[in-house]
């Protein structure tokens, strides 16, 4: 019998393993620097960390892109999707299988006029703040007293800098990373931000039906980053040596 070149051989062996990986969907937002479906510096800090992490667990990654309400509810509904980042808070808890923290983020207050001090001084003084529609940091204002009259939602499509500066909001309230981030590319101004306050763990979440496997070897890959390093090389390539 004529056997096939040993190249032929070798890419039929890769092929089979690649066959044999499992695969999984991953449901990423753009939301620069954490996340990105698609940019020219990669799929952002948290992007890059998750998808880093389920190579080394052995999974093959479809990307996945859809509105974030819509893509929190068919993850939530489905079985075995991942989405990232997701802030692991009292109001999702039983919602999603937290599958893998990466690592905590700040919110913060960023605006034209004088920071604020405190959540008491913003609940004064500030009648709309612009918050991202589905995120934590609506949580975490109705959490410290906030009304829904001065949360104005911002969707899809919405610059929060130019709302400022248009004076539709009097702040906006959002990670530090991505506040800075978006100020120093799309903005002259000085950097204008409160201290820093409310941290919550962003995740790499799982449907509530989840298979154990793929958590387990999903949550080592990411411990496994960190400890080596991986984690802070990738930020540091988003923010730089100092980030927020």
């Amino acid at each position: 019998m004529r056997l096939p070149p040993t190249g032929l051989l070798i890419g039929l062996f890769a092929c089979g393993a690649l066959a044999q990986q499992p695969s999984v969907d991953l449901y990423i937002p753009d939301a620069m620097p954490l996340v990105a479906a698609q940019d020219a510096m990669g799929h952002g800090m948290i992007g890059d960390v998750a998808l880093e992490a389920l190579k080394r667990a052995g999974y093959q990654v479809t990307i996945k892109t859809e509105p974030w309400l819509r893509a929190q509810k068919r993850v939530r509904e489905g079985k075995n999707l991942l989405l990232v980042p997701l802030s692991r808070t009292p109001e999702r808890e039983d919602k999603y299988t937290w599958a893998a923290s990466v690592f905590p983020l700040p919110r913060a207050f960023f605006t034209f006029d004088t920071p604020v001090q405190s959540f008491e001084e913003a609940r004064t003084r500030y009648k709309r703040i612009g918050v991202s529609i589905g995120t934590a940091q609506e949580e975490i204002l109705r959490a410290h007293g906030f009304s829904r009259e001065q949360i104005y939602s911002l969707q899809l499509g919405d610059h929060p800098l130019k709302l400022l500066e248009l004076n539709r909001i009097d702040a906006w309230f959002t990670t530090a990373p991505e506040g800075q981030y978006h100020w120093t590319r799309t903005s002259t101004r000085p950097l204008l931000k409160s201290p820093e306050m409310a941290a919550t763990d962003m995740y790499v979440a799982c449907s509530k039906t989840c298979d154990a496997a793929l958590v387990q070897a999903l949550r080592k890959a990411v411990e496994a980053m960190r400890a080596d390093g991986s984690i802070k090389r990738i930020t540091t390539r988003y923010l730089g040596p100092n980030p927020p």
